[in-house]
């Protein structure tokens, strides 16, 4: 007849110290990793109200024809936030056949987490007025 031997299991106190060194460099890693996507959610949604916000001055100030000024600037409130934003108007030197052409930015100034972020738009206008009411016909 065969004795069976009792077994214990256990974890060694070699193993529970080599579990917890491991803990104590991965815990703090995945915290850090946690704030990181946090940070990064919170700039892309407010990285989005302010592209919707320069898109807006953008394209009023190109329907009212409020852009001959060189530099305008300003502070837009947006449900609990302000952003400031900075419009410019300069020559566009683009194409040497076009002297009519201006180029007219919007800078978006934003704060997600303690930082400040820009959001930069751009588009160009026709500085000549067309001719209303008149229709020219070739044939």
């Amino acid at each position: 007849m065969k004795l069976r031997r009792a077994t214990n299991h256990a974890f060694t106190l070699a193993e529970v110290l080599a579990s917890l060194v491991f803990m104590a460099i991965v815990i703090p890693v995945a915290i850090n990793g946690l704030g990181v996507a946090s940070r990064a959610g919170e700039v892309a949604i407010r990285k989005t109200e302010a592209a919707l916000l320069a898109e807006r001055i953008l394209n009023e100030n190109v329907a009212t024809t409020n852009w001959n000024q060189s530099v305008q600037t300003g502070t837009l409130r947006q449900g609990r936030r302000d952003f400031q934003y900075t419009l410019k108007s300069q020559n566009w030197n683009g194409d040497p056949n076009q002297s009519s052409m201006r180029l007219l930015s919007v800078d978006v100034v934003f704060t997600a987490k303690g930082s400040d972020y820009t959001v930069r738009m751009s588009t160009l206008v026709d500085t000549v007025t067309p001719l209303l009411g008149t229709n020219t016909y070739q044939q």
